[in-house]
């Protein structure tokens, strides 16, 4: 904790490896947060990990590090009220130097949504004004006229500008040229986004000055939220309307710079409403829209915390459910138990018991699962009428393919110099060449091949067998079909964050996109059915899949042995016709995954 502390800063270099350690650090932020719901703790002396948390939001990680961090402070806030105004004091003290737009947005929630006293208000209020900067935020403006010169006029202007500046500086009239024509100057000062020499401009406005104008809208709803709570605390009305006027002049900045065409991004009309929205609600404020926006908002953050807390109480209960042995059981022979008197055992119970021990100690019942899944497994290389016939069974060991092929002669002639040739495609590799062998008529031998797997792709293997008959004068060949290594036998269901999925996402580069094409006519049966055909887990919440609406869209994640992640978004709506239609999109790092993951889904969508 000492190389987190800001007290550190001037203690430690920042470098590569301590700003790995910071990100690797954030990501065990859940520990703090588990001994604070235990013991209740709401003293900031007595838990040093929360103020360190909230100074990480600033320093110099990964966005999607600060992100977590941000997110769990925003959680404490909800679960933990007594913690609020520690949290909050010390998120203003830190909020100009978060220079992350998605961080900005979601400490701007923070301040807007807990922010309750007239005190806590007030200082959001000049948190928020300060991160904006002198108003306006553009200076784009020195009189642009239309005149009615003509275009060799306009080139006259431009060359009898410097003569002409002087008397046009301080009036708005057209300048008169030494011609007797009119003349007209267009001039733009612009702010400078960030200087080189000059001291940063506050964060919020550097990022709407950059295009940011999603952050635009939550500063937007943060002074809207700020202002109906100080309206609602019974503050005196003049009070009341100089912070109104002042955020709504804030507001209309946002939307004069978003028209301004000097900027890398026009404003988005998403955007554009949402300011309107709350510019209308400042100078309306009717009862029902200021429930909507100091209550309901709250209560739907509170929904989805339960629900996430209850998701991780029936996941942490279904661990703990599984029964282990401790040190200190007791273990019970029941052979030394009496088989008469009121604790003794029935003739029936006896027989039961020694039977189960008997299967348990042999290993009796296990063999037989075994072998009903090595069954399903085997494989057949070759045809029933051919002179050879072969069938193997493939074991994968995450970086290990074994394969036992079973080679039967059919034929009444010894057959010698019999080898089982093997060849690869993809990222498998033949350990060992396979040695020759002599099989008697009627005779079988098992063959075993080792193969090495590198990544996670669907492979091929192979091959055919060699051999030479007591008559023949040439090598008789009998070709095999070919064996193809399931990608499913490499992935497992995993869990990540919103934020890292988002990530990963947006940092891989090889898609592959599935047209849906089933016969499955529920969007939840088919998601459904995509789980249970590709071993992944689903991401999105259960809640957020609830109802009936003829749409759904969830994220699929999986890990492969080899530490390679694979994203699955499925995007499917049901039709008039009440045909499903869509697309899945399969994301990952190389490019194995993605097209033996699309290869899979075709061939599973089907149901």
């Amino acid at each position: 904790m000492a190389c987190l502390h800001p007290a550190a800063c001037c203690k430690y270099e920042f470098t590569p490896c301590l700003a790995q350690y910071r990100i690797i650090r954030v990501q065990c932020t859940d520990l703090p947060g588990i001994s604070m719901r235990r013991t209740g703790v709401d003293n900031t002396h007595s838990n040093p990990a929360k103020p360190v948390l909230v100074w990480l939001i600033s320093c110099r990680l990964q966005v999607s590090s600060a992100l977590d961090v941000i997110f769990f402070v925003r959680e404490i806030c909800e679960t933990h009220p007594p913690l609020r105004p520690s949290i909050l004091e010390r998120l203003r003290d830190t909020f100009s130097t978060i220079r992350a737009s998605r961080v900005v947005s979601c400490a701007l929630w923070v301040l807007g949504e807990y922010s309750v006293s007239r005190d806590e208000v007030e200082a959001a209020l000049d948190v928020v004004h300060a991160g904006l900067g002198p108003l306006p935020l553009l200076t784009v403006e020195s009189d642009v006229a239309d005149g009615d010169a003509s275009k060799d006029q306009a080139s006259t202007a431009s060359a009898a500008a410097p003569a002409a500046s002087a008397a046009a500086a301080g009036s708005k009239r057209p300048a008169v040229l030494a011609d007797g024509t009119y003349a007209t100057q267009a001039a733009v000062i612009e702010v400078p986004l960030l200087t080189v020499t000059g001291p940063l401009p506050p964060n919020i406005r550097a990022l709407l000055l950059a295009g940011e104008f999603f952050l635009g809208g939550v500063v937007a709803a943060t002074l809207t939220k700020l202002l109906l709570r100080l309206r609602s605390l019974g503050v005196p009305a003049a009070v009341v309307n100089k912070a109104s006027a002042a955020g709504m002049l804030a507001i209309i900045s946002i939307l004069r710079l978003g028209d301004s065409p000097v900027l890398p991004a026009p404003l988005d009309d998403d955007s554009r409403d949402r300011m309107a929205a709350c510019v209308q609600v400042l100078a309306h404020p009717e009862p029902d829209m200021v429930k909507v926006w100091l209550d309901d908002c709250r209560a739907a953050f509170s929904t989805l915390t339960s629900d996430k807390q209850t998701r991780e109480a029936a996941e942490l209960a279904a661990a703990s459910a599984k029964s282990y042995a401790q040190p200190d059981d007791l273990i019970d022979f029941g052979h030394l138990r009496s088989r008469k008197g009121p604790g003794g055992l029935s003739q029936l119970e006896l027989e039961d018991q020694v039977t189960s021990d008997l299967a348990r100690a042999t290993g009796l019942g296990d063999a037989a699962d075994a072998d009903a899944k090595r069954l399903n497994r085997v494989l057949q290389l070759t045809g029933f009428s051919d002179p050879v016939y072969a069938e193997a069974y493939v074991t994968v060991h995450q970086y290990d393919i074994v394969m036992d092929v079973t080679v039967l002669n059919r034929t009444n002639e010894t057959l010698q110099n019999l080898t089982l040739e093997l060849a690869t495609m993809g990222d498998l590799k033949l350990v060992e060449r396979l040695q020759q062998y002599t099989l008697a008529a009627r005779a079988s031998k098992v063959i075993r091949a080792n193969i090495k797997v590198s990544s996670t792709e669907t492979g091929v293997i192979f091959g055919n067998i060699v051999y030479e008959g007591a008559g023949y004068a040439e090598r008789s060949v009998v070709v095999l079909n070919d064996i193809h290594i399931d990608i499913m036998d490499y992935i497992s269901p995993a869990s990540c964050a919103d934020v890292q999925f988002r990530n990963m996402w947006a940092e891989f580069e090889w898609e592959n996109k599935v047209a849906i094409n089933t016969s499955i006519t529920e969007v939840d049966a088919f998601l459904d059915h995509i789980i249970a055909s590709t071993n992944m887990r689903c991401l999105t919440p259960p809640r957020a899949l609830e109802g009936q609406c003829g749409y759904l869209a969830a994220n699929l994640y999986a890990r492969s042995v080899f530490g390679e992640d694979a994203l699955v978004n499925v995007s499917v709506e049901q039709t008039a016709e009440g045909k499903l239609a869509g697309y899945i999109r399969i994301r990952s790092k190389t490019q194995g995954i993605a097209l033996s993951l699309g290869d899979k889904i075709t061939l599973k969508q089907k149901g």
